[in-house]
């Protein structure tokens, strides 16, 4: 089955970006997604062809007009079973790990890109998710799009080794452990010898304990509370 991505946006030429190459590029490629990209001008009201004005009530900046976004959702992707509609906003669902997975089960995303002070609240009854990529601002929903096609996009079967993305970061609840290659000895740094042992299963009994070290050390929220401060060891 073929994801396909669809993105509306006042700022087409920002796409593909970084999903031309690499991983998500080779995926594109291949057939196993598709990016189609749609101007919301198209849909803008009158000779102008505005999406936004000002806010009621005062304020600064422009808001984004509900009239073009629901036209484009409408003649883009109508509502229907495998689909997401996604609003990026700041104030959305936090996007991780799990949710990635979710999405890249599904057979089609669309997302929705503000820009200005954001959207007329009533276009969130149009969407069926809001997401956010973190507790900041950006410019525009773009980036937060492009950072989540790449999350999902990676995910699909044969877009990488299917053993990949298995150990890495928050896929099993914790930060991956740390990776090294040549040299074994890097300006006085060396290698944990466990890693040149060939003894593979002292060398997964320490990469859990090391990756359990480095989240309780940088991430300790990802933890549950109970049994969060015991003690690890494991060879060095």
């Amino acid at each position: 089955m073929t994801l396909r991505i669809d993105v509306i946006t006042i700022f087409p030429a920002l796409f593909p970006g970084p999903l031309g190459d690499s991983i998500p590029g080779r995926a594109l490629a291949r057939g196993l997604a598709e990016l189609h990209v749609h101007d919301l001008r198209d849909w803008g009201i009158g000779r102008h062809r505005s999406v936004d004005d000002y806010p009621y009530g005062g304020g600064a900046g422009m808001v984004m007009r509900p009239e073009p976004i629901a036209a484009a959702l409408d003649h883009v992707a109508p509502p229907a079973e495998g689909t997401r509609r996604i609003l990026l906003d700041p104030g959305g669902r936090p996007f991780d790990q799990a949710l990635a997975r979710e999405l890249a089960g599904l057979s089609r995303l669309v997302f929705v890109c503000p820009r200005y002070e954001g959207v007329d609240d009533r276009v969130r009854s149009l969407v069926d998710l809001e997401l956010s990529i973190g507790d900041y601002v950006l410019s525009g929903g773009e980036l937060g799009a492009l950072v989540v096609a790449d999350a999902v996009i990676r995910l699909l079967p044969g877009a990488i080794d299917a053993a990949s993305p298995v150990e890495e970061s928050f896929s099993e609840g914790l930060l991956e452990y740390p990776q090294y290659t040549r040299p074994a000895e890097f300006r006085g740094m060396q290698v944990p010898e466990i890693l040149l042992s060939g003894n593979h299963g002292e060398v997964a009994r320490w990469r859990a304990a090391r990756a359990l070290e480095r989240t309780r050390r940088v991430r300790p929220d990802l933890l549950p509370d109970e049994g969060a401060g015991g003690e690890e060891t494991a060879p060095r």
